[in-house]
């Protein structure tokens, strides 16, 4: 594990697409590239204390859903103002279609969105989800559409239509991965559908404050009393549900302006960009705040590391002294008696023919407190003692290998490698998000309130 103290220099690989972007665009591009750098991101850093953190996503997601021609495609179309969703009164949407902007025109099957979208691999889990799932890239550039993505679900229907996977739970499981629920009720006659309440009652139980509910295709409706009378009727049946029985209840009129069409509908459709827009600065905002966050997270563990090892360290110190003296008692005492019984059996003449007279001598002058204390054992017990001083040793040396017990450590490379991990994040990762917080904020206040 390499970890490079100062931030790389990179080269922009599309110095034109880079020029491009917006500062929103950048930030969230920039934050998703600190997290997820092969050799620096925060996540590679995370790894090391079994920490696991998710790359901030780099658009939004905004999940439309609604009945049969209730204007979901029509209104992606407008938004991104190119015609890449089939619209009609027929259930045109039959699957899971996600819009997104790119590079190029293209159209991405089930296997495909799934590699480009990793996320939502457990779609996987439902059968027949994925033979439905689809994807379509746009190079349009209007409105907010590059920090966007819509995913587009099937018009829902009551009766015996029949789905080819389970619609209700696939719904669900997205409108936790969105960061805003369009609900989309039209005027003529579909609005009540049972199974678009019954889905919206279980999604606003969970994410109320991503659900918003419009009423599209109001230009349809007739003139506004007829408006009101739809408008009443809906609200009062999503008011029988208890989950949706709230105050502050609001459900704009939208339609897709049509210069040959004349209408004294007021449309409110430019709020509902304006509410795409509030959830992308939130969500900037969300990740700026979540990158500091992690960032302190990352710097506590790594301190609780290096301070741990010091500890361990000490700890260490303490148990091998503690084991020296010890391994010292198990040496010296039983090695005494072992000489003095040599001494003892052994004649002198071997002895000397052995060691030499100056060593035999010592051996007996030093031996002789020992010879002493040994004297007091009655000679028939002499060998059964010996035998238990012999078996104290050994546990002596059992209990010296069990005290030294030494904790692991950091090697001088991987402490190392923490110290470069903790300046990394201080003086690198901290010091860019205060860069992109200063450009977000500049959007908005001058200079002098910096």
């Amino acid at each position: 594990m390499a970890m490079a103290v100062r931030a790389k220099t990179r080269q922009c690989a599309n110095p034109i697409d880079q020029a491009t972007l917006t500062i929103n665009e950048k930030i969230l591009r920039e934050c998703h590239t600190l997290y997820t750098d092969s050799d620096t991101g925060l996540i590679k850093i995370a790894e090391h204390f079994n920490l696991k953190l998710l790359a901030p996503r780099k658009k939004i997601i905004v999940l439309l859903i609604g009945n049969h021609s209730a204007g979901k495609s029509s209104f992606i179309n407008w938004y991104i103002e190119e015609h890449v969703q089939k619209t009609g009164v027929a259930i045109e949407t039959q699957g899971f279609v996600i819009v997104t902007s790119g590079k190029k025109r293209e159209s991405l099957m089930g296997n495909a969105t799934l590699h480009l979208y990793p996320h939502f691999k457990p779609l996987q889990k439902i059968p027949g989800v994925v033979d439905f799932l689809s994807t379509e890239i746009s190079t349009s550039k209007q409105k907010k559409f590059s920090l966007v993505t819509f995913v587009d679900t099937p018009g829902l229907v009551d009766g015996d239509m029949q789905y080819p996977f389970d619609v209700n739970e696939a719904i669900l499981w997205l409108g936790k991965m969105a960061d805003l629920i369009f609900t989309f009720f039209d005027p003529i006659g579909q609005a009540l559908c049972k199974r678009t309440l019954n889905l919206v009652e279980k999604l606003n139980s969970a994410h109320a404050e991503k659900m918003r509910f419009y009423l599209s295709k109001a230009d349809d409706a007739g003139n506004e009393s007829d408006r009101q009378r739809v408008m009443m009727q809906i609200v009062q049946e999503l008011c029988k549900r208890p989950g949706l029985n709230r105050t502050g209840f609001d459900m704009p009129t939208i339609y897709i302006p049509d210069l040959n069409k004349q209408t004294r509908c007021v449309n409110q459709i430019e709020e509902v960009c304006r509410d795409v827009e509030r959830t992308i600065n939130q969500t900037v905002q969300n990740t700026l705040n979540t990158l500091e966050r992690d960032c302190e997270t990352i710097a506590m563990l790594v301190e609780k590391r290096l301070e741990q090892d010091a500890v361990d360290r000490n700890y260490n110190f303490k148990a091998s002294s503690r084991a020296m003296v010890l391994g010292a008692l198990a040496a010296i005492l039983p090695m005494l008696f072992i000489l003095n019984v040599l001494v003892t059996v052994l004649n002198r003449n071997f002895l000397l023919a052995v060691f030499g007279a100056s060593v035999t001598d010592n051996l007996v002058t030093y031996l002789s407190p020992v010879r002493t204390l040994w004297s007091i054992v009655p000679e028939r017990l002499q060998w059964t003692v010996l035998l238990i001083i012999i078996i104290g040793w050994g546990g002596l040396f059992v209990l010296t290998k069990w005290s030294l017990g030494l904790r692991p450590t950091l090697s001088r490379k991987h402490k190392r490698q923490f110290l470069e991990m903790r300046e990394h994040v201080e003086k690198v990762v901290k010091a860019k998000k205060q860069q992109l917080y200063r450009e977000y904020l500049e959007q908005s206040v001058g200079d002098h309130d910096l």
